[in-house]
């Protein structure tokens, strides 16, 4: 099963600069506990942003750079290797590995964030006739996670994908 997770802001924002434009650490506490133990694939760029591997999982690094590598990752080339990756697989980001697996995936982990953040990254637009609403949680706002958010788990509707 080809899972994806995602933060984003108002506008689908997911990034400023190469950055996140907001400190939410529930939302890093929420990433943990469902990506520990499995694999994440991200982009390069996103890798970079993290500065190391996260820890606790297998950290997996979709690139066209047959020469790029990285301690602590895995490298893959191509989309259709993510379907030959063993486990429960998260798609981790940017917003290019977003766009280009949306169709992989079965299920989404959002975390919207109610606010409008400068950004010039951004989730790709998808149409919620596609998915159900398996989960929703409302967060809760405190001095250490200011803005308002929720937590979605979203499943697609047709798993088949258009096959007869």
């Amino acid at each position: 099963m080809v899972s994806l997770i995602v933060c984003h802001a108002d506008q689908n924002v997911i990034g400023f600069k190469n950055k996140m434009p907001w400190h939410l650490p529930v939302d890093l506490e929420h990433v943990k506990k469902l990506t520990e133990g499995n694999t994440i694939v991200m982009g390069r760029k996103t890798f970079e942003s993290l500065g190391r591997p996260l820890p606790n999982r297998r950290n997996v690094i979709l690139t066209k750079n047959e020469n790029y590598r990285a301690d602590g990752a895995d490298i893959i080339h191509d989309i259709e290797d993510i379907s030959r990756l063993p486990g429960k697989i998260f798609i981790f980001g940017g917003s290019g590995v977003y766009k280009q697996t949306m169709e992989l995936v079965d299920e989404m982990y959002i975390t919207r964030i109610q606010e409008t953040f400068a950004g010039d990254t951004f989730f790709p637009e998808y149409d919620m006739d596609d998915w159900e609403i398996a989960g929703r949680q409302e967060g809760t706002v405190d001095d250490r996670n200011r803005y308002p958010h929720e937590f979605l788990k979203l499943t697609r509707k047709n798993l088949s994908r258009g096959v007869s």
